[in-house]
């Protein structure tokens, strides 16, 4: 866990606890700083650049989204919502892939803003994995950055070739 994404889940994390309305977690309603920074958070990192920027290209636009999302109903607490984002601090998901048996494909989009496949990592970690594919999604004003992955309607079609290509292992 590095780069924007801790430092984005940091930013969660302390604009909580130093909102005076948190109350070291003693609070008796949700303080206001919880849906703020999770309405802030999501924004940041899901929706795709590009979608989004079609979504809200005037600064009308951009303000009614913002202040719809400020104002959509909201589900949550404030130390549920610590305890997810710190237990993130130490999460490596590269740890032991070389022992990784099975087949696997990995999904990313070209537009996933909190793992960027400009940085190389999963292409790079994948050739550790013995039996591994990867798929990336090209982005377009219709695709949904981090949240693309989960729409099968991006992926399914090109499935097939990706599982017919060579494994990426290094060895």
């Amino acid at each position: 866990m590095s780069g924007r994404n801790w430092m984005m889940r940091r930013l969660v994390i302390d604009s909580i606890r130093s909102d005076p309305e948190w109350m070291n977690g003693n609070y008796t309603s949700q303080p206001r700083s919880l849906k703020f920074a999770s309405v802030f958070f999501a924004i940041a990192t899901n929706g795709g650049t590009q979608a989004l920027h079609k979504a809200t290209s005037t600064r009308q636009k951009a303000d009614a989204f913002l202040d719809k999302r400020l104002n959509d109903a909201f589900v949550g607490d404030a130390n549920d919502h610590l305890y997810q984002w710190d237990a993130s601090r130490d999460y490596d998901a590269s740890i032991d892939l070389e022992k990784i048996r099975a087949k696997v494909l990995a999904i990313n989009a070209a537009d996933d803003e909190r793992n960027p496949p400009e940085l190389g990592l999963l292409e790079r970690d994948l050739k550790r994995v013995p039996d591994a594919r990867m798929m990336l999604i090209p982005g377009s004003d219709s695709t949904a950055g981090h949240g693309t992955t989960g729409q099968a309607a991006f992926w399914k079609k090109a499935l097939v070739d990706v599982l017919q290509q060579p494994p990426m292992a290094s060895n």
